[in-house]
């Protein structure tokens, strides 16, 4: 029997601006948590997050495109979310995230799916789109990569996987992560923002802020140390330093075989968030012109594009399948 823990359900009442219903999928011995918003017969949304946030990242895109007659899927990756949280933290590796996000997909039958993935979605989308091309019509890809040989990994990504080793700044007991979409929201000066992670201080967060807070933070409420696995293990599976945990060969293979795209009459549509350090805006016109695909810039919007743009994103996914 697989250890885990759950976060209460009470943590998760009254979210500002996410009055969703939650749904559950059975994995093994486990429960995956996934909001199913709209018409059950209209064409699929899959909107898949990462690390360290969960489908509460998309509270601002899912309205527009329910309205605009989609079926939404957002599910929580194991160890975020609503879902449970295995406690080892060598469970954790990217090819089981992509198993699990299969048999979701399988189990719920959806077809005609437009993936939009950001970060950690991306290799675990990115892959069901690579061996089961015959469900998905489009991708809508932001801030994100697969690794192949060629790639060359920024400093920004490797300052985030030195971070959660052993004497990283975030490697520390039940680190506060939810103030880091704050943070990168520009609602957090620096400062505040380590006095608050590292000496636990109150950050006195208000208005806007404060609702994200509660939001990003409500997954870890109440729970122990091990709880917090999920988070420490997605950094540490980059393939900077671990190809192994990351699935990087797989990775490369969807790469390559994702290059193709276009070729298949499928629809492949970049939106990025221009002043990320992590997943640069050249990487993302490079990768965009690989795949012969439209790249929509978002200039002031950071790693986070769903978090701070969620209208406009909505907007541009929608107007790409035009």
């Amino acid at each position: 029997m697989t250890q885990f823990v759950r976060t209460a359900d009470e943590h998760f009442s009254n979210l500002p601006n996410f009055g969703f219903a939650p749904n559950y999928h059975t994995w093994q011995d486990l429960r995956m948590h996934y909001l199913d918003e709209g018409p059950k017969d209209g064409p699929v949304m899959l909107l898949l997050h990462g690390m360290p946030t969960w489908s509460f990242l998309y509270r601002d895109v899912i309205p527009v495109l329910v309205e605009a007659g989609y079926r939404c899927i957002a599910p929580d990756h194991m160890g975020f979310g609503r879902s449970d949280k295995p406690t080892d933290i060598h469970w954790y590796t990217i090819a089981r995230h992509t198993e699990i996000l299969t048999s979701l997909i399988v189990e719920l039958d959806l077809q005609n799916i437009t993936l939009v993935c950001q970060d950690w979605g991306g290799p675990t989308g990115l892959a069901q789109a690579a061996t089961m091309p015959e469900r998905f019509s489009d991708l809508a890809i932001m801030n994100t990569w697969l690794h192949h040989p060629e790639y060359e990994y920024s400093d920004g990504i490797k300052r985030w996987n030195s971070g959660w080793h052993e004497g990283g700044t975030f490697a520390r007991k039940t680190p506060d992560i939810g103030l880091l979409l704050v943070l990168s929201a520009g609602l957090m000066e620096p400062g505040s923002f380590m006095s608050a992670f590292i000496d636990g201080t109150d950050p006195q967060l208000t208005g806007v802020a404060a609702d994200m807070y509660a939001g990003f933070s409500a997954p870890y409420q109440g729970l122990p140390d091990e709880g917090f696995n999920g988070y420490r293990r997605f950094p540490l599976s980059i393939p900077v330093d671990n190809y192994h945990n990351g699935n990087a060969a797989a990775q490369t293979l969807h790469y390559r075989t994702l290059l193709n795209w276009s070729s298949m009459g499928k629809g492949c549509h970049f939106i990025w968030g221009c002043t990320d350090d992590v997943f640069t805006e050249a990487w993302g016109r490079q990768w965009a012109e690989q795949m012969n695909a439209r790249f929509d810039p978002l200039p002031d919007a950071g790693h986070f594009p769903q978090n701070t743009h969620g209208q406009r994103l909505a907007e541009l996914i929608l107007d790409g399948k035009d």
